[in-house]
């Protein structure tokens, strides 16, 4: 009985850490850091703030939950791998025309450089997912906390446990495998880092 609490216990928790801190939460709160770390007016962070909303995260979120509705997507997650490449395709179609918006507006060069990351990290998880279940839950979250440490300093380092959480998650709801998700973690964490800190 004990352990049966335990298990439920765990069940629960892993949930509440995939719904929590999913990619589609994060692409949210990132560029609106961001975007309010930039604006120097409430202008300046509705406009700015405002593009990278609807394009990283309304956008690509419409299309999942949509997908859903109508029964082309298992779940908001796309845990199929086979559904995984038209959402994300649409998604990144969005982050680019956000883009180019951001570059209409002549938005800061380190909210460019967030949005850009979205749409490096989206791509290189779309390509890996064509042939491997790559975690994207872990790339998602190793990505958002490479760019919060240059962007908002060394605390944000304290994030990683959130990573390793994210991960545990993954693999405790049986969505995910080990390698998987350090897949996902080892291929968002170098190659968000390096995309801001060239364009920032």
């Amino acid at each position: 009985m004990r352990a049966s609490r335990e298990d439920r216990a765990g069940a629960r928790a892993a949930r509440l850490l995939t719904e929590a801190l999913a990619p589609t939460v994060l692409v949210t709160a990132l560029p609106l850091i961001a975007a309010a770390r930039v604006s120097r007016s409430a202008g300046q962070f509705v406009l700015w703030g405002g593009i990278a909303l609807t394009f990283c995260a309304v956008i690509p979120i419409g299309v999942l939950v949509h997908g859903v509705r109508r029964g082309r997507l298992t779940d908001r997650h796309v845990g199929d791998r086979t559904q995984r490449a038209r959402p994300l395709s649409i998604g990144l179609a969005s982050v680019a025309a956000g883009l180019l918006l951001l570059a209409a507006v002549r938005a800061p060069a380190e909210l460019f450089a967030v949005i850009v990351v979205v749409f490096v990290v989206g791509a290189a998880c779309a390509l890996v997912n064509h042939w491997w279940k790559l975690s994207i839950h872990a790339a998602v979250a190793a990505a958002t906390v490479a760019v919060l440490v240059p962007l908002a300093g060394p605390a944000a380092n304290l994030g990683w446990a959130l990573v390793a959480a994210v991960g545990w998650s993954r693999v405790r709801l049986g969505d995910h495998t080990w390698p998987q998700v350090l897949a996902g973690v080892a291929l968002g964490g170098p190659l968000a880092a390096g995309t801001f800190l060239a364009l920032a």
